[in-house]
């Protein structure tokens, strides 16, 4: 089922011991386009340390309550190691956090997650069928807060397109289907979501976001890599 991740910020998580805080972000891997992490702010429990959540610990999310069950212990959660929330996470990181849980790293998969339950990322190839970087792959760069880019100013092939919004979210493989974008006057404002296969780079530098569309192609009626919200949503 497609989500919003915005909607889930600040829900609830529960540890199979207790309650352990509330979701504060998400990193993304903007190669693969998926999600690898969630980011907890736990409050006074860990003196306001936050640490990463695989989605392979994640249970049941009740919509209804905004609470996540997650699938370890408070003790394990405490003894994780800890991240710097002022950088992008290293895969010196990643590669502590997952011997920390005793878990198989998701890239050593081919960009799956490598368990029962959470199929290989659906996002579609980019359109000029080249590896997507968008930006210098130093392992410091890997990944990226889906809070940071949300913002960022969309470039059409003829423009400005509008801003991101948020991340269309598929929460069973975690894969990132698109991003929304909130479109400026020339389109009424209106968000629709453009699709991962049509996005050539993300621009940290600048803040921006550049897209192998025009606003021609944004209007036409037959065009699948742009799709409205859907209504649920």
């Amino acid at each position: 089922m497609l989500q919003k991740l915005k909607e889930h910020y600040g829900d609830k998580l529960a540890a199979a011991d207790g309650e352990i805080g509330r979701v504060k972000d998400f990193y993304f891997d903007d190669q693969a386009w998926l999600i690898c992490y969630l980011v907890v702010d736990t409050g006074t429990w860990l003196n306001e340390r936050q640490v990463l959540l695989s989605p392979r610990s994640f249970g049941r999310w009740n919509r209804d309550e905004r609470i996540l069950e997650i699938k370890l212990t408070r003790q394990q959660i405490e003894r994780s190691p800890p991240i710097d929330s002022h950088r992008p996470v290293s895969r010196q990181d990643e590669q502590d956090y997952h011997r920390h849980y005793g878990w198989k790293a998701y890239w050593e998969d081919g960009g799956m997650w490598g368990v029962v339950g959470f199929p290989v990322t659906n996002a579609s190839p980019p359109a000029n069928g080249r590896p997507h970087h968008g930006h210098n792959q130093r392992d410091d760069l890997h990944l990226r807060s889906t809070k940071a880019v949300v913002g960022y100013e969309i470039h059409a092939t003829d423009g400005t397109l509008g801003s991101v919004r948020d991340f269309l979210v598929d929460d069973r493989s975690w894969a990132i289907d698109g991003l929304v974008v909130e479109t400026g006057h020339w389109y009424a404002g209106k968000e629709i979501v453009v699709r991962t296969g049509k996005i050539e780079r993300i621009n940290y530098g600048d803040s921006t976001v550049s897209i192998n569309l025009s606003k021609a192609d944004i209007e036409r009626a037959d065009n699948h890599s742009v799709i409205p919200i859907p209504p649920e949503l």
